[in-house]
């Protein structure tokens, strides 16, 4: 092997050992034979000099000192030359050894000539020019003009007398002795280190005849010589010593690391290349690992490199921990330095890694090859990152390298990591253990570094921009925000490229975060986003998937690069303009929806308020730019006037125009003008003594709040506008030709509140002018028409309907407009008007009722094709109003969507049993339809509205005999009025601050757009309506507070009792919706995501102290754990004063929310658990004195059960307390009867029971740790007990299924069954192992009782297969599966503790769950008793003949499966 590497090697005197440096080499000592001193001449003249001078030099020495030394060479065919001419050799250097052994051996003198000899070569070599000559390669003699005997190329004279053993040692200390007098002379002429070549003579020699004396001699050299002398020893060690020396010299090598910074490179250098123990290594990179912090930057990479080459599998993962833990790179990058490289780069943006001299970059860069490399070629360390990133579990833990490593990962994809990092990378986010701060400050300081990784970068930010988890999406902008902000021209088109993409997905939350990112991009960075401008205007072609806020926020952003006051995208501006002309002018109303909103934020952008750029200038818009804004608001105005749905939508964008921007007020002055004359000449009549017309109801003022002014007043001209419309369209069916511009009652609503919005900005927030408006009466008819609404034609319906509709409409927009008036008298006027809503919608759903196939007129003119809104929100109340027993069947109080789950899984004759009852219930209290699925044709409440709820609640006490308030100062809110504006709170904040994972739109499916009605909502961040919330929260724990008062009062009249005679039914239910609703708004609050952001900490602490406040006034400021310790002390007290079910729910899980904002959550699981029980453990009656029921109870119950489940300290004892004791209670109970001391857990309940206690005991046994071989007793006996208990409690579930054998009961237990088993053989099985032989008694019980739930879990698959239902049968070939797997493993156990013999098999018979066999499957050759299952005898000596005849059977229970399995097979071809 030696002399292969030597063949390939050994010619290299540089100390490479790579053949690629040979012929470089030889050139190079070629030319280093050239006479130095004649540095000037030519190669030519030298060699001439070299041939003409050879004789005399060859002889003269010769005759006058003829030593051995030289007699010897000379015989062998070696010439020594003088001065600067290299030695000659005349045959091959192999000939030459072979020549000098036999002459120092065949010499009388042997062995004392061999000292002659090295006395000679000492001599020859106290010149310095001829030692150095015997240093240099020999060159072949070609006088004879034959060179065909000798190589091109020879070594050294030197280097071949080491090639001699008897030689080798005596010159060997020739040599090192001869080093230290060239020590300190540094480089010679042409750069040669006579030591360098020196130790060089050492290298990769066949054979070293004294390593160990070699090694020690080599040491010394480096104890005393310099630092570049002692970096060449160290670095030549690998490449002089034998392997024998190789742990020997390691020792010393790290004794001297510890010592020596500055050799740190060199001894890594040479530890990597020695060949180690692997106990010697480990202990050298621990002494490496140590030294970590105090290693020179430059000299870091090297360190790395050598810490991960040097692992090997068992411990990869405490070396990079370590590791990690101690490369401390925030260190590295110090400002100045950095702001220099930086500066550099910019400088040289073509050169993409343009290297910074002395940059610390640089030395980052080299690390993270270093890392990159390990991790390539070898899985363990690649394994071993993952691992230690994410066994990080504090934020403030998280490091720059952590990011950079996974970015590494990333990139190189080693061993399928790029999944790895991608996968830590999204649940780091997600916990908020990587965070926005830590991925500024890696951009920020290794630009340059992270430059070289931007195609991981940009995967990364795609991948979680497009996550359906919310949280992750916005770390996903954040990357790209940075790379755009950070990088070069290339990446930041390539950042512009993809958000492009994302934007044209169609997925709604990643179209969302790109078209933030693009915005804010083009604030930031207007010039370099103005480059890329055209690809921006490419989305222009993909509007069709773009809701309409997302085209707003598009034409918002290109028309500020086209149009703002730098202009810096002019290019595109024609585009705009042609784009802009074609949607308008289109027919269909998608194409021109898009047109007004576009042309309205082109207006925007050209008419913003200009900054004053100098003192001369007034900031105000050029004129030409003016007529270019009024020109195109005109354009838009007259393209809108096609149809009422079109103008009402330019009323609304340009609200919402007016409201979220500075116009210039050139600008402001001209969209203002005409409005206030148009709205008053459209829609406002003077009051007469009568109304003229004929209409299809009498008209009639109503709702005027000033009756004192009533002379001369105005009036909302509804009913004759509405008639005319109607009458109008009728027309134009018939005529094509439009006479004069028609007024509909659709831009009512729409035009006052551009109205309102441009008074607001004229006069400052002032609304004098335009006040008479909210209490102003509107011409409508008498509200009784809806007593005899069914005698009505369908034409009549529908108007009346509409009439509804509109009237509700105007009053919404009428409150948007008033609620933040302070005068009080303003203040009783808004809450009236408030009244009036709650009431006219009680009326429409009567009318609504009597109006089957009726479609409202559109409110939000934005909405995603009204036309599909239309079908798919009164779809669902055609089907619910088709006969009139099922009017009410709309879910009462909330969306349609709500469906039980439950519903499907209880029983027909359960169902049928609470349906009738129900109903006529349901039509006593409520005729009507709900209008939850008319939402949509709703105006929009603004979030200031919800500052009414402010003022104080309405209670009956404050009413005197004639219902009039007593003191009509105050301004009260009723409850029907808090219930209102409760509702739409939860809506908004539903919305807004709950994150639903991004899903695309089914296909082929109606899309219905879930934002129709929140259009102004959606322009304001979940931070702002968050704040909002907060500001409101002590207005509503005041409203909480009176609602718990309020039945508190209830309970102390009734005695207790909620359903007394003093109970009014309706207020009861308001003031329970109220309560209800509170809780929700609470909880939806604070299960805000945003609360757990950095900068968010103040919000949240804020919010919580609201409510622990509500306690005690007055506190010191509190840390977050006692805020929340004292807002959990809050809510507990309204425990008491829970209504109904459904409140208690919310209130549990406020409660829960609440407990897991502090900082150990756990603290607060006993009372939570403690508190649901209270619950549960309630009898819950309805004011009618009736027991609660139906599926929202179910729900209600079901969800608390899990949570008390989840909560309670033992969930096994939680389990077997209900399935042990409440179960039985309501066995022996009478038919209608509750359990007594689970009061909620009835007939009726018991599924839901059933079904929460299987799922939360599956999921605790997989909790159970599983069993380990190293396991101690104690530990072994804990788990076998846990096992115990929760096979106990299966086998009572599964036992119950004798008594309770609905369908429905069934299916949970054959889906939870199998996953149970699964747990068990998984978890369960290994720790039996283990255990056998210390408890066998106890595995024996635990396996017996188990026995018992299989066979019954057998019985029923006999039982689904019988009766042939596919909703059963469906669970019964994976439960066989896992069933006959259970026999193999207990085999298998019996055969690894040696008790084999104890397990027999036998046959099994198929059962149904009564236990009687089925005849159809019978097995043939069955002699066995009917009881025969599997039964293990675990110590076979002591077992008896009658035990042994009940003994497993277990043979024939594997083949009768094996039959049933082949008959589930056959069976699902059949079907």
């Amino acid at each position: 092997m030696r002399k292969a590497l030597w063949r390939g090697t050994l010619f290299c005197n540089c100390g490479r050992n790579t053949v690629v440096c040979l012929c470089t080499m030889m050139r190079k000592k070629r030319r280093s034979s050239v006479d130095k001193g004649e540095a000037a001449t030519t190669a030519s003249k030298a060699k001439k000099s070299r041939s003409t001078g050879r004789q005399p030099k060859a002889t003269a020495p010769e005759e006058t000192n003829e030593s051995v030394f030289n007699v010897f060479l000379r015989e062998a065919g070696v010439t020594l030359k003088q001065g600067g001419t290299s030695n000659e050799i005349g045959v091959d250097q192999v000939v030459f050894q072979k020549r000098i052994q036999q002459q120092l051996r065949k010499s009388p003198r042997f062995p004392g000539i061999v000292q002659d000899f090295i006395t000679g070569l000492e001599s020859h070599s106290e010149d310095p020019e001829r030692f150095r000559n015997c240093l240099l390669p020999c060159v072949p003699q070609l006088s004879d003009g034959d060179a065909s005997s000798v190589s091109s190329f020879q070594e050294s004279l030197l280097r071949m007398l080491l090639g001699i053993e008897i030689l080798q040692t005596p010159i060997i200390n020739t040599l090192l002795e001869k080093l230290p007098e060239f020590m300190f002379d540094g480089a010679g002429d042409g750069g040669l280190s006579i030591p360098r070549i020196i130790i060089n003579q050492l290298k990769w020699l066949d054979r070293v005849v004294d390593s160990k004396e070699l090694a020690a001699k080599l040491m010394e050299l480096v104890s005393v010589a310099p630092v570049e002398v002692q970096r060449d020893i160290i670095t030549s060690l690998p490449e002089i010593l034998e392997d024998s020396q190789h742990n020997d010299i390691a020792r010393e090598l790290n004794t001297l690391l510890q010592t020596n910074t500055q050799l740190t490179v060199p001894i890594l250098d040479a530890l990597s290349s020695l060949n180690l123990s692997s106990s010697l290594l480990t202990e050298v990179r621990e002494a490496v690992m140590a030294t970590l912090a105090a290693v020179q930057l430059e000299d870091l990479p090297v360190v790395v490199k050598f810490i991960l080459h040097s692992v090997s599998a068992s411990d990869a993962y405490e070396v990079v921990n370590n590791l990690r833990k101690k490369l401390e790179l925030e260190q590295c990058v110090l400002p100045p330095v950095l702001q220099a490289s930086q500066s550099r780069m910019k400088n040289k943006a073509a050169a993409v890694s343009a290297p910074a001299a002395g940059s610390s970059q640089d030395s980052v860069t080299l690390i993270l090859d270093g890392i990159k490399s390990a991790v390539r070629f070898q899985k363990t360390i690649s394994e071993a990152w993952l691992k230690a990133i994410e066994s990080v579990h504090e934020a403030e833990d998280h490091k720059v390298i952590d990011l950079l490593v996974l970015l590494i990962l990333h990139s190189t994809n080693a061993n399928q990591s790029r999944r790895g990092a991608e996968r830590i990378m999204k649940v780091k986010v997600r916990t908020g253990m990587i965070q926005e701060a830590l991925l500024q400050k890696t951009f920020r300081d290794y630009s340059q570094v992270m430059r070289g990784y931007f195609s991981s970068i940009l995967a990364l930010a795609q991948s979680l921009l497009r996550s359906p988890d919310p949280c992750v999406v916005p770390f996903g902008g954040h990357m790209y925000r940075l790379s755009f902000t950070v990088f070069d021209s290339y990446c930041q088109q390539e950042v512009v490229g993809s958000l492009v993409t994302h934007v044209c997905s169609g997925v709604c939350v990643e179209v969302d975060m790109a078209l933030e990112l693009l915005c804010g991009l083009v604030t930031e960075k207007p010039s370099e986003m103005a480059l890329y401008a055209v690809f921006v205007k490419g989305i222009l072609d993909y509007m069709d998937n773009l809701t309409p806020q997302q085209i707003r926020r598009l034409f918002h952003l290109l028309s500020r690069l086209a149009f703002g006051p730098q202009q810096q995208a002019s290019h595109i501006q024609d585009d705009m303009h042609i784009v802009i002309r074609k949607q308008l002018s289109s027919t269909a109303p998608k194409y021109k929806r898009i047109g007004i909103i576009g042309g309205v934020m082109i207006i925007g952008s050209m008419g913003a308020l200009r900054s004053k750029v100098k003192e001369s200038q007034n900031g105000s818009l050029p004129q030409e730019m003016f007529r270019q804004v009024t020109a195109l608001l005109e354009l838009v105005r007259s393209s809108s006037e096609s149809s009422p749905e079109a103008a009402a939508l330019y009323y609304d964008e340009l609200a919402n125009l007016i409201m979220t921007s500075t116009l210039d007020p050139q600008v402001q002055e001209n969209i203002a003008k005409s409005v206030l004359d148009d709205f008053q000449n459209d829609f406002v009549v003077d009051l007469g003594p009568e109304i003229t017309g004929s209409f299809p109801f009498p008209a009639r003022v109503m709702y005027n709040l000033d009756e004192e002014e009533s002379q001369g007043g105005i009036a909302i001209n509804l009913l004759p506008l509405l008639a005319k419309d109607i009458q109008s369209k009728g027309e134009q069916q018939s005529q094509t030709k439009k006479a004069h511009k028609r007024v509909s009652p659709l831009c009512l609503s729409p035009f006052f509140r551009l109205l309102r919005l441009c008074e607001e900005k004229q006069h400052h927030g002032d609304l004098e002018e335009i006040d008479a408006l909210l209490g102003c009466p509107l011409i409508l008819t008498e509200m009784d028409v809806v007593e005899k609404i069914d005698s009505l034609s369908k034409a009549e319906k529908e108007f009346f309907c509409t009439l509804l509709f509109h009237t509700i409409n105007w009053f919404r927009e009428v409150i948007n407009a008033f609620c933040r008036q302070k005068e009080t008298e303003m203040k009783m006027k808004v809450m009236t008007r408030l009244q009036n809503i709650t009431y006219l919608q009680t009326l429409l759903e009567k009318a609504l009722a009597g109006t089957p196939g009726y479609v409202p007129p559109v409110a939000n003119f934005d909405g995603e094709s009204t036309e599909g809104v239309m079908l798919s929100t009164t779809a669902p109340a055609n089907k619910a109003k088709k006969d009139g027993t099922g009017k009410k069947r709309k879910a009462p109080g909330k969306s349609s969507s709500d469906s039980s789950s439950l519903l499907d899984e209880t029983t027909e004759a359960d169902e049928t049993q609470q349906e009738q009852p129900e109903k006529e219930k349901e039509k006593e209290i409520r005729q009507g339809v709900s209008l939850v699925s008319y939402r949509p044709f709703f105006r929009e409440l603004d979030m200031e509205v919800l500052s009414v709820l402010q003022c104080g609640l309405l209670s009956c006490s404050l009413l005197d005999s004639e219902l009039n308030t007593k003191v009509q100062e105050e301004v009260l809110l009723g409850s029907a009025e808090l219930v209102f504006l409760l509702e739409d709170m939860l809506r908004k904040l539903e919305f807004s601050l709950t994150a639903g994972p991004a899903k695309r739109a089914p296909f082929l499916k109606g899309r219905t757009d879930k934002s129709v009605g929140f259009s102004h909502l959606q322009q304001r961040s979940p931070k702002d309506i968050a704040s909002c919330c907060v500001q409101l929260l002590p207005a509503l724990c005041s409203h909480l507070e009176n609602c718990h008062n309020h039945f508190q009062t209830l309970l102390s009249e009734n005695n207790g009792v909620v359903d007394g005679p003093a109970t009014d039914v309706q207020e009861h239910q308001l003031m329970s919706s109220s309560y209800q609703l509170l809780l929700q708004v609470l909880n939806t609050t604070f299960s805000w995501s945003g609360f757990s952001l950095p900068g968010q900490r103040s919000l949240l602490k804020k919010a919580l102290g609201v409510l622990a406040e509500r306690l005690k006034e007055g506190r010191s400021e509190l840390t977050l754990e006692q805020l929340v310790k004292h807002s959990v002390e809050y809510l507990l007290n309204f425990r008491s004063t829970m209504p109904n079910l459904s409140t208690a729910l919310c209130l549990s899980q406020l409660l829960s929310t609440v407990s897991e904002k502090g900082g150990n959550p756990a603290t607060y699981r006993e009372q939570t658990a403690s508190l649901v029980k209270g619950f549960l453990c309630q009898a819950w009656v309805t004011a009618n004195g009736e027991r609660e029921r139906g599926n929202k109870f179910n729900e209600a119950l079901h969800t608390l059960l899990s949570i008390y489940l989840e909560h309670v300290d033992d969930v096994l004892k939680a389990v077997e307390e209900i399935a042990g004791e409440g179960v039985p209670e309501l066995i022996n109970a009478s038919k209608d009867e509750s359990s007594t001391s689970w009061p909620t857990l009835n007939r009726q309940t018991f599924l839901v029971f059933y079904k929460v206690m299987m799922a939360e005991l599956e999921k605790a046994v997989r909790r159970i740790p599983a069993g380990k071989i190293s396991d101690d007793t104690e530990a072994q006996s804990e788990k076998l007990l846990t096992w115990n208990l929760a096979v106990r409690d299966f086998h009572i579930l599964v036992n119950l299924v004798k008594v309770f054998d609905s369908r429905p009961v069934l299916n949970v237990c054959l889906k939870y069954g199998r996953l149970f088993l699964e747990s068990f053989l998984k978890l369960g099985m290994p720790l039996l192992d283990y255990s056998f032989k210390r408890h066998k008694e106890d595995v024996q019980n635990l396996l017996k009782t188990f026995q018992l739930s299989t066979r019954q879990l057998h019985h029923m698959c006999g039982h689904s297969k019988l009766h042939q239902d596919t909703s059963l049968t469906n669970h019964v070939p994976a439960l066989k599966k896992s069933l006959e797997l259970f026999v193999y493993r207990v085999k298998a156990t019996l055969t690894l503790n040696n008790c084999q013999e104890a397990f027999w098999m036998g046959n099994l018979k198929n059962r149904n769950l009564k236990g009687e066999e089925i005849l159809s499957q019978r097995s043939q050759g069955s002699d066995d008793d009917e009881d025969e299952e599997e039964q293990r005898s675990l110590l076979p000596q002591e077992q008896s003949e009658d035990e042994a005849q009940e003994s497993d059977t277990e043979e024939s229970k594997k083949t009768n499966r094996e039959e049933n399995v082949d008959q589930d097979d056959h069976t699902d071809d059949s079907e």
